[in-house]
């Protein structure tokens, strides 16, 4: 099976309940939400999505039920890793028979280990996989940096892609360059400010949490970049940092990115902000200051 994956992809938030249950109400109109604005993709249980926080069962729960809302108009995508090798698995036969499209890898998180045994485990587990997948460098959550070589192998052994989250350009530079004659293997960035200069140097999208909340301002972005508008990309770039220097950087908190994300969809009457234990939503203080940064965006009265 082949899937184009291109243009902006949102890592998508998992709507809860205050007692910890999937909001069906939120999921649906978040997921209106998102493909309204225009995106190409939608990404469940990410970093954003909280993935390492839920049940099994709620995760299953998820798959299930966002697949049935988004019926195959944009293409699905479902992060699989886990501490468990058996579970990973389990969750990619579950998404499998939901009609997810594509499962998302990366190194399996809390114990660090080796360019060697990533090799070793990624070799162990995509035979074993039912759906296409992409891999995904999140080294400030996992421990370690895919090498270009592990990222190579996984080509060879099918890989669609590869999502980077490594917030490091060189390295980003380093897997456009070194796939520039693959076009079909997809270079996609998870910081979602380096947009504009990935499409520039041949990738090909992002995985761009703030497409949870401002989908069209993303998917503009990608277009603008696409068509070279230089001052048009100027103008939308000048919204994403600021996004970066308010929604993203309340509170003292490493988790602050996700807190504003889903404290922004609350404002917005999207769906709620609970999060999962151990994270928790932002205080009534810290909902104001989010309330006024989305009505200025909305306002387009950024200063």
């Amino acid at each position: 099976m082949s899937i184009d994956l291109k243009g902006i992809i949102p890592p998508m938030v998992t709507p809860l309940t205050e007692t910890g249950e999937l909001d069906e109400k939120g999921l649906k109109c978040l997921i209106e939400h998102m493909i309204s604005g225009g995106v190409h993709g939608i990404f469940l249980l990410g970093t954003n999505g909280e993935a390492p926080s839920l049940t099994y069962e709620l995760r299953k729960e998820l798959i299930t039920k966002a697949c049935n809302i988004i019926a195959k108009r944009v293409p699905v995508l479902v992060g699989i890793t886990d501490t468990s090798f058996n579970d990973s698995l389990e969750i990619a036969a579950h998404s499998k028979l939901a009609g997810a499209d594509a499962v998302v890898i990366a190194p399996p998180y809390y114990f660090p280990i080796s360019q060697n045994e990533m090799l070793d485990y990624m070799q162990t587990l995509v035979p074993k996989l039912p759906l296409p997948f992409l891999m995904y460098n999140m080294p400030s959550c996992t421990k370690m940096e895919l090498s270009i070589e592990v990222v190579r192998r996984a080509k060879e052994l099918g890989a669609l892609g590869i999502k980077d989250s490594s917030g490091n350009l060189e390295y980003l530079f380093d897997l456009i360059s070194e796939f520039k004659d693959s076009p079909e293997f997809a270079i996609i960035v998870g910081t979602e400010s380096y947009l504009p200069e990935t499409i520039k140097r041949g990738g090909h999208g992002a995985v761009a949490g703030g497409a949870n909340f401002f989908p069209k301002l993303f998917v503009e972005l990608y277009d603008a970049s696409l068509q070279n508008n230089t001052l048009l990309i100027s103008e939308l770039e000048q919204k994403v940092k600021y996004i970066y220097e308010t929604i993203y950087s309340v509170g003292q908190y490493e988790s602050r990115i996700t807190k504003g994300i889903k404290c922004a969809l609350s404002v917005m009457g999207v769906c709620d902000d609970y999060m999962a234990m151990p994270l928790r939503r932002l205080d009534s203080e810290g909902r104001d200051k989010i309330n006024t940064y989305i009505s200025r965006l909305e306002k387009n009265a950024i200063k």
